[in-house]
């Protein structure tokens, strides 16, 4: 859907608008009238270049911090053969930016970057041949250096062939216009440092919890103290000692304080006096996996069927080995709580948010307040945190309801314990695995069965929770994301079953957060393939090898280069006779995302100590392909991220929460790694330049739960099957063994 704003909010908006003479007709005319191109089919969706030859990019997947800001403009640049300091990039405003998809799945490179490469690969074609009538030249003739096309001594810049004009070209993204040679590139693949860091290293950046607009009130939302729970009364006589209080806004059991400051919202909020009806909905969190494993089971999602598993595992003589993993209910813990501002006006909502689908939250809100799409428009401004569906919308959710009630804008933002107890979570897994091996060692048959929730299908809108209370149109979707990916395995054994049991229901609201599934199911079916190799007495490296498809060379060229890059030595785990209250141990994992693309090999050092149960991860290696590299440096931040982040879900962190609500409301509850902890990080980059790039934002987390479980069990000669593994369970473990 295309969206008619007005000249004046596109300007306003802060985007580079295409305005001036085109030689385009009728598009060229409604560019003049303020009407930006936003289909995925048209270069002017994605690029503009003014008179001054500086290059706008639009593009609707957004930074969350992860480096794009920087990679997709060079992508452009290079394309282009223009300065990078000469190209900008608008991005995730659903009035300016094509819909090409949420900010996820680490596909901003990878699909994102390459539509903008089309583009830019496309408008370059089109100048080329432009320039060669201007300059009665051959177009092999012709060389571009910064912008300008010269050929002998006569020369002509981009600025002077379409400045201010559009472009009028269609684009095939299923068919890529040839773009310039690898060999080429003067900016991809180098380490060019990210444009918005000096930023935010001196205190300059500007965050949305940062943004403010004229006329701005603050609301704050008082939620219930049990999820489910009505709201039966509110004393409004409560607050009148609070300075500054415009209003209180009760809807349904939606209830919120709008106040000339932020600490007269935040006061009015904690003062207010409302009467809530008792709930009690959630399970005993003692008993979560026996609850998980009672759920009715909607579906059962076969995702890798080889050979008849049943009649190998019946086979005379084969041995059955068992083990079933859990991975705990995690927030995403965002460092800055979610925080948003909206505006009505004349019929029309803004929202600025930090919202990783802006285009999706503008369908949603339209949804929630009964108004055509084209009357809302989505802003995106870079949150303090993200990776995965956080709080932000709901934040913009809950801004947009208080500043329709108020009829002014107003900014919320959430408090510590409203990120805590009500952003989604990523949900529980459990996992049950089996298999068989025949009197040689070889491993004849693997099944496993993951109990997941069922994801609502042809939606991945998490139900704002502002519509849900307030009783506006919500929809009762589940979107946990594609949680089903790596559950089937990447190794070639005879007879395998892999099947997805999707639950009806999940505790708590559940949505996509880093590396959703991928990382829950490669932990499982890697500490799964390390006890196969164990029970052969092989060298884990070694029995991978044995068992990954000898046609896959990429994957077992990253596994050979994690092992090189550790100094492996081969043999079987556990190390034998270890002495002493602290032993060593290290562990290997592989995954091929989603069976399909980047590759990552991991091995992680760890030191236990017995008589605490404490672990400490060291050194971790990764070994990473992502084809072709855009930023070397921008690749290291993404991996530095995916491993600290995910050795502090797979060793702290565990949602804690009663049978009402969540009760691990601040750090203290919800404890994250700290700087100390953070072990030693090396890495393989394997860059190749002829091949497509792939994602790196989460692919490199779904090894780590795995590499320290086995590197555990390396150390002490027991598996550690539950994540986090907090030094309970690990002394409890031992003393089971013992």
């Amino acid at each position: 859907m295309t969206i008619h704003a007005s000249r004046r909010d596109v300007l306003k908006g802060g985007g580079a608008l295409v305005v001036s003479f085109s030689l385009a007709g009728a598009l060229g005319e409604a560019l003049a009238q303020g009407a930006k191109p936003l289909a995925l089919t048209e270069v002017d969706s994605f690029l503009a270049i003014d008179a001054g030859g500086v290059v706008t990019l639009y593009s609707g997947k957004v930074d969350l911090g992860t480096g794009v800001a920087t990679a997709l403009p060079q992508m452009v640049a290079d394309e282009l053969d223009v300065p990078l300091n000469r190209v900008k990039l608008v991005e995730g405003d659903t009035a300016l930016t094509p819909d090409q998809g949420p900010t996820w799945g680490s596909l901003s490179i990878q699909i994102g970057g390459m539509q903008l490469r089309n583009a830019a690969a496309t408008a370059k074609a089109a100048l080329l041949e432009e320039a060669a009538k201007r300059l009665g030249a051959k177009q092999g003739e012709l060389k571009v250096v910064d912008g300008v096309v010269s050929a002998g001594n006569k020369r002509v810049s981009y600025g002077e062939l379409i400045g201010g004009k559009s472009f009028a070209l269609k684009l095939d993204h299923t068919k890529p216009a040839a773009g310039k040679d690898p060999k080429d590139y003067k900016l991809v693949g180098k380490p060019v440092p990210r444009v918005d860091i000096p930023d935010k290293v001196t205190g300059r950046f500007a965050y949305m919890q940062d943004f403010r607009v004229a006329g701005m009130l603050h609301g704050r939302v008082v939620r219930p103290p049990a999820i489910g729970a009505t709201l039966e009364s509110v004393d409004e006589a409560s607050i009148k000692d609070v300075a500054g209080v415009v209003k209180v806004v009760r809807q349904g059991n939606f209830l919120g304080v709008v106040a000339q400051s932020e600490w007269g919202a935040i006061k009015a909020a904690e003062k207010l006096k409302a009467s809530w009806s008792k709930s009690q909905t959630l399970p005993d969190a003692a008993k979560l996996w026996d609850e998980v494993r009672a759920t009715k089971v909607v579906k059962d999602e076969v995702t890798m069927n080889v050979g008849n598993t049943a009649e190998a595992m019946g086979q005379a003589g084969a041995k059955t080995l068992k083990a079933t993993y859990d991975f705990a209910i995690h927030t995403h813990g965002s460092i800055g709580p979610s925080c948003a501002v909206a505006e009505f006006k004349d019929g029309r909502l803004t929202s600025w948010s930090a919202s990783q689908a802006t285009h999706n939250l503008r369908k949603q809100l339209a949804t929630m307040f009964g108004i055509p799409a084209d009357n809302l428009r989505c802003i995106y401004i870079e949150g303090s945190g993200c990776y995965g569906r956080n709080g932000h919308e709901d934040a913009a959710a809950d801004a947009a309801l208080l500043a329709k009630a108020v009829e002014r804008p107003v900014r919320v933002q959430w408090s510590r314990a409203d990120e805590h107890g009500w952003d989604p979570k990523g949900p529980p897994t459990l996992v049950d695995l089996r298999a068989a091996v025949d009197g040689a060692g070889t491993v004849t048959a693997w099944e496993s069965e993951f109990f997941i929730p069922q994801q609502t299908a042809g939606s991945f809108n998490v139900p704002l929770i502002a519509a849900t209370l307030a009783g506006m149109p919500a929809g009762d979707d589940i979107a946990p994301g594609n949680i089903f990916q790596n559950s089937a395995i990447p190794y070639k054994f005879a007879n395998v079953k892999t099947v997805c049991r999707r639950l009806a229901t999940t505790p708590l609201r559940p949505s996509w957060i880093r590396t959703p599934g991928r990382m829950q199911n490669t932990y499982a079916n890697e500490c799964f393939i390390d006890e196969l190799a164990a029970a052969a007495n092989a060298d884990p490296v070694e029995f991978r090898l044995k068992y990954l498809d000898p046609n896959d060379k990429r994957g077992i060229e990253v596994l050979n280069r994690a092992a090189a890059l550790a100094k492996w030595d081969k043999r079987p785990s556990p190390k034998r006779d270890q002495r002493g209250d602290v032993v060593t141990g290290r562990g290997v994992a592989y995954c091929k995302y989603e069976l399909a693309r980047t590759y990552i090999a991991a091995v992680a050092e760890v030191e236990v100590k017995r008589s605490s149960g404490d672990i400490r991860v060291t050194k971790f290696y990764l070994a990473h392909d992502c084809g072709q590299i855009i930023n070397p440096d921008g690749l290291r931040n993404q991996l530095e991220g995916n491993v600290i982040q995910t050795i502090s879900r797979t060793l702290i962190e565990e949602l804690k929460y009663d049978r009402s609500a969540v009760t691990s409301l601040d750090w203290e509850s919800y404890p994250i790694l700290r700087f100390p902890q953070i072990p030693e990080l090396v890495y393989d980059l394997i860059d190749r330049p002829n091949e497509r790039p792939w994602g790196a934002g989460e692919p490199a987390a779904a090894v780590v739960p795995s590499a320290i479980s086995n590197a555990v069990f390396d150390a002490i000669g027991v598996r550690l099957r539950s994540v986090p593994f907090r030094p309970d369970k690990v002394t409890a473990a031992m003393k089971g063994a013992a």
